[in-house]
Formats: C-alpha cells, sequence, structure tokens
C-alpha cells in the first residue's frame, strides 16, 4: 500500500522559514519523481517544485530562489525548504509521487502552510 506522510507544516511570521518532508513508503522511491504542490483557499492546486528521480528540479516562478527541493533516498523521504515566506504562500501543501514508467500518481494527505503578515 503507498503511502505518502507530509509534516512539517504550521504557522509562521512573514519572512520566516519552515521545511517540509514527505516520507514514503510502499514504492520504490528511487525511481520516482518527487514533488510539491499547494492550494490555497478558493484557488486551484499549483505545483510548487518537482525534483525527478535523477535529480533535476523544477519551481515556480513564485518560489525560485526562496524555497529548495531535495530528496533522500535513503531514507524514502522529500524536502521541501521555504525561506522568506509570505501571505501568499499560505494554503494546504501536497507531497505527489509519480511512477516515471506509468504516470501515475500518488498523493498525500496534505500539511496547512500559513504564513501571517
Amino acid at each position: 500500500q503507498v503511502q505518502l506522510a507530509e509534516s512539517g507544516g504550521g504557522l509562521v511570521q512573514s519572512g520566516g522559514s519552515l521545511r517540509l518532508s514527505c516520507a514514503a513508503s510502499g514504492i520504490i522511491f528511487r525511481r520516482n519523481d518527487m514533488g510539491w504542490y499547494r492550494q490555497a483557499p478558493g484557488k486551484q492546486r499549483e505545483l510548487v517544485a518537482e525534483i525527478t528521480f535523477s535529480g533535476s528540479t523544477n519551481y515556480a516562478d513564485s518560489v525560485k530562489g526562496r524555497f529548495t527541493i531535495s530528496r533522500d533516498d535513503a531514507k524514502n523521504t522529500a524536502h521541501l525548504q521555504m525561506n522568506s515566506l509570505k501571505p501568499e504562500d499560505t494554503g494546504v501543501y501536497y507531497c505527489r509521487s509519480r511512477v516515471r514508467l506509468t504516470m501515475r500518481d500518488y498523493w498525500g494527505q496534505g500539511t496547512q502552510v500559513t504564513v501571517s503578515s
């Protein structure tokens, strides 16, 4: 059974930092591409950052230079380091694992990030 468990969300003041983690089980983690998405109230879910199985990264323009995605294949864990947080970064952050061969996606339950001004 595939499970993705996000952690690390919370309430932080503008300019602060948070580090999100996504612990995966039930998948061959090192073969999958990992991504972080967020959904703000009343808005669609959007891609924040992604990292391929080989370590290539891609970021939304709104977070470039502030967020860093990483992965630890030995621990089946992906991270999202978020610095210089802004109120517009507020939302539920979801972890996604994509099986490259089938393009099937698995999702976590999400973790709330709230940035106060």
